[in-house]
């Protein structure tokens, strides 16, 4: 009994010393795995290790490290030993291969192959770098599991780093159902031009198909050398651009054009616009189709249209909802056609709140259409058949400036004194070619230029005008003035009047009590045989132009006191085409007479100071002397009757009317 006892002891000795050196016996197939990991001990000169400490190709690693020294094989570091065992792993990738780890929604790096059971659903494990806390928590399920027995592990094979690799930049939202992938981002598109640049922000990676990409950078994808699978790092949200560059949150970005630039991208608005016909001149702002014969008025719906052109047309009808469209209209032309009081809706103009300028001239009207858009400024309904205006025409038209009716059937019976109230901005007003015998009573205050010409007028009543003292023009030619008709206090309130026509009229006489403002006054084409004296002597400062042509003056009808008070002012005065035989008197007090005009008389002769003050020493202000088509003999003409005119060429003497025009 004592050999085998004795056999027995020394069995157990033997293999105890072998489990203190780490080198058991009989484990079959692992004996080659553990001899290929060296566990150097310390040298006699170095320091002894701490007890829980291992030395794995020198380097330390300390109690509860974990590590793989070659695929599928994971070592720890266990009171100074060395442990190490198989894992279950997928097959490793090629060379040059990348797996990409994607962020789940509990924000965990995971490999997509590898992992181990275990321990209630067995939490999957990476072969890429583990932080030590979870290396402790998987020490503490390691010991629940039988200890393999330490391997020698194979020398690491060093990989080369891979380049990073972009992948589409994933958004991590809170806990919550799987996130979509991001839709694919498309290619900044390029010229065609021959000379094709990058112009983005970033630097160009030659091997990178993507690196136009529009939208926020794609996350890198970091790569340890160590690890067999790359970590991922995902950007996080980038704060949002300042600057005066910086697109803001609901505007359009702009898109970048082949040269850099910006292009800024208009938002579409919604339009419509029936079939037009050729001819026609679209833009932005401008829909013209001037005489292209359209019969009807198209519907159009574009809130960009402010000018809207549709003259010399044949349109007789105009559908209810043709401008409701055109919100945004300020001027609209519709002259020129066949429109008629039935072709205007009530409702036409009720959307047009900022149309300024309506022109209905050449149309069949009989009357203003209804409800017209307060926001006008300029109104023309010339050449129609308008045949009365009431008090109510102009109702609600209080920003109104300029109002136009020429060439209607307007007189002073149909025209209510009442009619122009409600126009208190009024500035301009046209009323030619009617049938006024007389100026129309109840003009706006406001009223700067009046024209009432080609009319039947014979009178100008007391007081018709006292309360336009804003009156600045005043034409009332073409009618059947005579200077007798005129009340002498007519103008007397028109202390600002600067111009007046009375041509075409019946005047024998220059019409006394002018307004004493005036600057123009236009008298040619009447019966004017006589010039008053000191018909102008009550003007300050004076006339600048008096224009008498056409008509019967003679020598006598002039004298020396016919221009006084207009010795400083007058600069234009044309005498044409009257029965004057000589230069007429009192010239030379013009001191400010600039252009005399005295064509198509009977003038025979020049006198010596008729033009030129030979005693003067400066010379005159004459720029021209227009006297062709007289009968002026040029050899009789005195040498100092032009001396003081500063250019001879200025003086006018051909052709004379016994003169040969060859």
């Amino acid at each position: 009994m004592r050999g085998p006892g004795l056999l027995l002891g020394l069995v157990c000795i033997c293999a105890v010393s072998s489990l203190a050196q780490g080198s058991p016996r009989g484990e079959g197939p692992d004996t080659r795995s553990r001899s290929r990991l060296s566990v150097r001990s310390p040298s006699r000169n170095e320091p002894p290790l701490p007890a829980s400490q291992c030395v794995v190709y020198g380097m330390t690693m300390f109690e509860g490290a974990m590590w793989s020294p070659e695929p599928c094989t994971v070592c720890q570091c266990q009171r100074a030993m060395v442990k190490c065992r198989p894992t279950l792993c997928d097959p490793a990738p090629a060379v040059g291969e990348v797996q990409v780890v994607k962020e789940t929604t509990e924000h965990k790096i995971r490999h997509q192959g590898g992992g181990g059971g275990g321990g209630g659903g067995g939490a999957r494990r990476s072969s890429s770098k583990i932080s030590t806390s979870r290396g402790q928590d998987v020490r503490r399920k390691e010991q629940t599991r039988p200890t393999a027995a330490p391997v020698k592990p194979a020398p690491a094979v060093k990989r080369k780093p891979e380049p990073a690799v972009r992948t589409p930049a994933q958004r991590v939202k809170p806990p919550a159902p799987p996130a979509v992938p991001p839709a694919p981002r498309t290619r900044t598109p390029h010229s065609n031009s021959s000379d094709e640049e990058d112009y983005d922000d970033d630097d160009d990676d030659e091997g990178t198909e993507d690196d136009d990409v529009v939208g926020p950078p794609p996350p890198r994808v970091k790569i340890d050398p160590q690890a067999q699978s790359p970590v991922v790092r995902t950007p996080g949200p980038r704060p949002p651009p300042r600057g005066p560059g910086a697109v803001q949150p609901g505007r359009l970005a702009p898109e970048p054009s082949v040269r850099g630039r910006p292009v800024v991208v208009f938002p579409q608005r919604p339009t419509f616009m029936e079939s037009l016909p050729s001819g026609c001149l679209l833009s932005e702002t401008l829909v013209a189709c001037g005489s292209t014969g359209m019969t009807r008025m198209p519907v159009i719906s574009d809130l960009g249209v402010k000018t809207l052109y549709l003259a010399d047309n044949k349109i007789s009808k105009i559908p209810v909802r043709a401008l409701a469209g055109l919100p945004n209209l300020e001027w609209l032309d519709l002259s020129k056609n066949k429109l008629d009081d039935a072709s205007f809706s009530p409702l036409l103009f009720q959307n047009l709140t900022r149309l300024r300028r309506l022109i209905l001239d050449g149309n069949n009207l009989t009357k203003l259409p209804a409800f017209l858009p307060p926001s006008l400024v300029e109104l023309k309904i010339n050449d129609n058949k308008l045949s009365g205006l009431t008090p109510s025409s102009f109702k609600g038209l209080s920003k109104l400036l300029t109002l136009e009716l020429e060439d209607n059937h307007f007189h002073d019976g149909n025209v209510s004194p009442l009619t122009f109230r409600p126009l208190r901005k009024l500035v301009y007003l046209r009323l030619d070619d009617n049938r006024f015998r007389g100026v129309p009573s109840g003009l706006p205050t406001s009223l700067q230029e009046l024209h009432l010409s080609d009319n039947k007028i014979e009178v100008v009543q007391a007081g018709i005008l006292n309360k336009t003292v804003h009156l600045r023009v005043l034409d009332l030619s073409h009618n059947r003035i005579r200077e007798d008709r005129i009340a002498p206090r007519a103008w007397m309130h028109l202390l600002k009047l600067e111009s007046l026509d009375l041509s075409h009229n019946k005047l024998v006489h220059v019409p006394s009590f002018l307004p004493m403002g005036l600057r123009q006054l236009i008298l040619h084409h009447n019966q004017i045989e006589m010039i008053p004296g000191y018909v102008f002597g009550h003007l300050n400062p004076g006339l600048d132009s008096l224009q008498l042509s056409n008509n019967r003056l003679q020598d006598h009808g002039m004298d020396q006191v016919s221009f006084l008070g207009l010795t400083s002012s007058l600069a234009e005065l044309l005498l044409d085409h009257n029965q004057l035989h000589s230069v007429p008197r009192g010239l030379l007090q013009l001191k400010n007479l600039q252009h005399l005009s005295l064509n198509h008389n009977l003038i025979s002769y020049i006198p010596m100071n008729a033009l030129c003050d030979t005693g003067a020493r400066d010379d005159s202000p004459l720029l021209t002397v227009h006297l062709e088509n007289n009968l002026i003999d040029r050899r009789h003409i005195p040498p100092t009757a032009f001396s003081c005119i500063r250019n001879y060429h200025s003086v006018l003497l051909r052709p004379q009317r016994y003169e040969d025009l060859d």
